[in-house]
C-alpha cells in the first residue's frame, strides 16, 4: 500500500493515515502493542478490565463526558483487548475529527481509574464472564486457547477468572500501564477525506507533548506443546467440539500459503471443503469452519463445529478425513487455481470496509515494522503451489498433533 502516510513523533509514537477521498467519515484509533499474554499470573484480566477502565473517567473528564463526547455528533466511540493488542477507536464525520483524537488520547493516556467506577466495572465484567459462560460456541474457544498453551500466557482466558478480577484495584492498573506501554510500541491510524497535513498538525498537538518511554519489553515464548484430549459435560443442548493445535507465527513465510490452506478446508466460503462434506453431504452441522490467528512467536489452527450428541465421533471422522485429503493428495492444477482466486477476492473485499483499512495499517505496522500491500499479499498468494500446500498439510494438520475439546450435553 503505497498511498500511506507515515509520521514518526520524536517520543516514538507512529501516525499511519489514508486518505479517501470519496468518504465523509472519519475512523481512527490507538492500537498499542498489549494484551493478555503480556499479563503476570496475579494480573489475569488485567488488561481488558483496562480497556473498561479508559471510559470511566481522565484527569479532566468523568464517565459521562467520555460517552458523550462523540455520541452528540453521531460518532461512535468502542474498544477491544486480544491476546496481543488492546485498541481503542473511533468512527465519525470528519468534521469532528479533532474531537476523536482528543478524546482517543485523553482516554489512552491520561486515565485514572476511579476506585468507585472500578467496583461498578467489575461487576460488569464478572456479568460479561457470564454471558460468555452461557454461549458455548464462545466459551469453548477461550477453553481450547488453555488447551493448546496449557500453563503459558497465551492460554489465559482474556475476561481473567472471578477471583482475579473481584481483586484489582487502582494501583494494579497503574502498575500495568508503567510495566508495558511504550510509545514506540502503539500506534494512531486514521483513514479519512482529511489531508494528511491536517492529521500531522493534530498528532504533533495531542500527541507531541507525550513523554517518550522506550525499552524492551520481552514476551515469553510459546514452546513444549502436548496434544491433549478432553471432554467437558454441559448443561447444553448441543454438542460442541473444536480440533487443532499450534501453527505458523507472524514473521513465518509459510504463514500467507497457511492461510490459504486454511480458507480452503474451512474458510467463510459455502464451498470449503468442510462445509461442503459435512453440512452439505450429510446435515449434521449448521456451522463448521477452520481458523489460523498467527501470534509474534507461535499461531493457532482450529476447526470448530457444533452438532448432536451421538453425532460428534462421526463428525470428528469425516473432518479427520478432509484433513487426510490434504496431507495425502496435491491439488490439481485448477483447484489450486480457484483456491487463489477465491482468497484474494476475500482479502480485496476485506480491504473495502475503511474502519478495517484503519486497524489493518495499525496492526502491520506493529506486527511487521511496515504495511504489506494487497498486490504484494497477493503476489505471495500466486506464488504459492501445490507441493507447498502438501507440505504444510503434513506439517500442521496430522491428527496426532491436534489437541480436540468437547463440551458435550450432561
Amino acid at each position: 500500500m503505497s498511498d500511506y502516510d507515515l509520521y514518526e513523533l520524536p517520543n516514538g509514537i507512529r501516525v499511519l493515515h489514508k486518505q479517501v477521498l470519496h468518504t465523509k467519515i472519519a475512523h481512527c484509533g490507538f492500537l498499542l502493542d498489549i494484551g493478555s499474554r503480556d499479563e503476570k499470573p496475579h494480573q489475569l484480566g488485567l488488561a481488558h478490565f483496562w480497556e473498561h477502565m479508559a471510559f470511566k473517567g481522565t484527569e479532566k473528564r468523568k464517565s459521562f463526558h467520555i460517552l458523550n463526547r462523540l455520541e452528540t455528533v453521531g460518532g461512535e466511540l468502542n474498544a477491544y483487548t486480544t491476546k496481543e493488542k488492546i485498541c481503542f477507536y473511533a468512527s465519525l464525520l470528519s468534521t469532528h475529527f479533532e474531537r476523536a483524537f482528543e478524546l482517543l488520547t485523553d482516554l489512552t493516556f491520561h486515565s485514572v481509574f476511579p476506585e468507585k467506577e472500578i467496583e461498578k466495572e467489575r461487576g460488569v465484567i464478572l456479568e460479561e464472564m457470564a454471558m460468555y459462560h452461557d454461549a458455548p460456541e464462545d466459551a469453548i474457544i477461550d477453553d481450547f486457547d488453555d488447551v493448546v498453551f496449557a500453563r503459558h500466557t497465551l492460554g489465559h482466558n482474556i475476561l481473567g477468572t472471578r477471583e482475579s478480577v473481584s481483586g484489582f484495584q487502582q494501583a494494579d492498573f497503574r502498575q500495568f500501564l508503567q510495566d508495558n506501554v511504550r510509545t514506540d510500541r502503539l500506534v494512531f491510524s486514521s483513514v479519512s477525506n482529511l489531508p494528511f497535513k491536517e492529521v500531522k498538525r493534530l498528532a504533533d498537538k495531542f500527541l507531541a507533548p507525550l513523554p517518550a518511554k522506550l525499552g524492551e519489553r520481552p514476551r515469553v515464548p510459546f514452546t513444549g506443546y502436548q496434544r491433549l484430549e478432553r471432554v467437558e459435560r454441559k448443561p447444553i443442548t448441543q454438542a460442541h467440539c473444536l480440533i487443532g493445535g499450534p501453527a505458523y507465527a507472524l514473521h513465518d513465510e509459510r504463514r500467507i500459503p497457511f492461510f490459504l490452506l486454511s480458507n480452503l478446508l474451512g474458510g467463510p466460503g459455502m464451498n470449503s471443503r468442510l462445509n461442503l462434506a459435512v453440512r452439505e453431504k450429510y446435515g449434521l452441522v449448521y456451522t463448521i469452519d477452520a481458523t489460523y490467528s498467527p501470534y509474534t512467536d507461535t499461531g493457532l489452527f482450529g476447526i470448530y463445529f457444533g452438532t448432536e450428541k451421538k453425532q460428534v465421533n462421526r463428525t470428528i471422522s469425516l473432518v479427520q478425513k478432509e484433513l487426510k485429503r490434504l496431507r495425502e493428495q496435491a491439488l490439481g492444477t485448477s483447484q489450486l487455481h480457484t483456491s487463489k482466486e477465491q482468497l484474494m477476492g476475500q482479502l480485496a473485499m476485506a480491504e473495502e470496509s475503511n474502519g478495517g483499512l484503519m486497524q489493518l495499517l495499525g496492526k502491520s505496522t506493529l506486527d511487521l515494522g511496515r504495511v504489506e500491500s494487497i498486490n504484494e499479499i497477493f503476489e505471495q498468494v500466486r506464488g504459492i503451489t501445490s507441493s507447498q500446500l502438501l507440505e504444510l498439510a503434513n506439517d500442521i494438520l496430522h491428527e496426532d498433533n491436534l489437541s480436540v475439546l468437547q463440551y458435550v450435553p450432561e
